[in-house]
């Protein structure tokens, strides 16, 4: 049986016919391949003492610094949006044939970070120590969507990045913009500099820009407000989450946004599938939305009912969820029981749901399924 690379994957979603030949993604293809030998070839690199580290709290108990280590050249793709980007990381995700592997939303890595540093609150060096953890879990590193707007963010990063790239780490990330306009305008940028040389130091980086956008396609060739609520139309928010994901995902998985549960129907590659009840009849605040609006960039909202003086509460969140993923440019499909105008018949946020109504209306356009999500 041949091993399993980038590439024979590839060759299998084009002969399934779910994606075209793409010039574009045959080079990505061709360097991600090189990768993965690479990877699987390399010499053991540092690696914390096991008996010295468990989970995120190496060095608690005294860690030697370790001997500086490069790691195996990664890849940084960058380029519009639906270019397939997150799919061609996910494929050679899939075909390292290791468990020392790790692949998170850039969102969430931060997150990680952010609460690993809370309770290493005291400690010297503590990004060595959340270094530390990370390498005793992995050997590669898969962010999807590297995106950086937070100052203490850009602050972490430098020192963080040239942590785990000691540390022998190699890095595939994906994101909309090269790494020279990372946090460009930001507080304080001249500090996040050395983050962006680290990248390009052990990241080959490369444009996967002039291909297909099968994002934008598969968009622009559907209805993204079905209405009525029937057998048909979630059957094809079905068939739009696969096209979108390019595979069904995890059935009713149960995220942890903000500390709390939250039910879905599906959640793969940045496409989240949930009902109407779960994100805005039961309580759910302005954080929550925020934080899906940059873990997603494509929200399929299901069974949508009318908004009647019953559903204030809910119609006020739904403005709200509305608010944040236009700002940072989701794309929003909706299964609703009447039309986006008909939907609101409370009396008390009239004049909220006109506003609301006109960046539905403007989201459905083709001008605005061409943004790039802003995570």
């Amino acid at each position: 049986m041949s091993p399993i690379t980038p590439s024979s994957l590839y060759q299998s979603a084009l002969s399934d016919g779910q994606y075209q030949p793409d010039d574009v993604q045959r080079n990505t293809v061709a360097r991600l391949d090189t990768l993965h030998h690479d990877l699987i070839n390399a010499n053991p690199c540092y690696s914390p003492q096991p008996n010295k580290l468990k989970g995120i709290f190496g060095k608690l108990f005294g860690r030697q610094a370790p001997e500086p280590c490069r790691p195996v050249q990664g890849l940084y793709m960058w380029g519009g949006v639906g270019r397939g980007k997150t799919w061609l990381m996910d494929m050679f995700f899939q075909s390292l044939p290791t468990e020392r592997k790790l692949r998170l939303h850039f969102h969430r890595f931060m997150l990680r970070v952010h609460e690993e540093l809370m309770t290493l609150q005291g400690y010297e060096d503590p990004l060595e120590i959340v270094a530390d953890g990370f390498k005793a879990e992995t050997d590669i590193l898969c962010f999807d969507e590297f995106f950086v707007s937070d100052i203490t963010d850009a602050m972490i990063l430098g020192t963080l990045l040239e942590a785990l790239f000691m540390r022998g780490i190699a890095l595939v990330a994906t994101s909309n913009i090269p790494p020279d306009d990372l946090y460009r305008n930001g507080l304080q940028r001249a500090r996040f500099l050395p983050a962006i040389e680290q990248i390009k130091k052990y990241c080959d980086v490369m444009n996967v820009d002039a291909g297909i956008d099968y994002r934008l396609r598969t968009l622009t060739q559907a209805h993204l407000y079905l209405t009525p609520l029937s057998e048909e139309n979630r059957q094809e928010m079905q068939r739009m989450f696969q096209r979108l994901s390019g595979r069904e995902g995890e059935p009713n998985p149960v995220l942890q946004i903000n500390h709390r549960s939250m039910p879905t129907i599906s959640s793969v590659d940045g496409v989240l599938a949930i009902n109407f009840k779960t994100l805005c009849e039961d309580p759910r605040s302005q954080l929550d939305y925020i934080a899906l609006s940059k873990l997603y960039h494509s929200v399929l909202l299901h069974d949508m009912p009318i908004m009647t003086t019953l559903y204030e509460s809910a119609a006020r969140r739904f403005i709200a969820l509305v608010d944040e993923f236009y700002e940072r440019h989701v794309k929003l499909i909706i299964n609703a029981e009447v039309s986006m105008e008909q939907l609101y018949q409370g009396e008390l946020l009239t004049f909220e749901y006109r506003r609301c109504l006109s960046r539905l209306q403007e989201m459905q356009s083709e001008e605005y399924l061409k943004l790039p999500h802003l995570p």
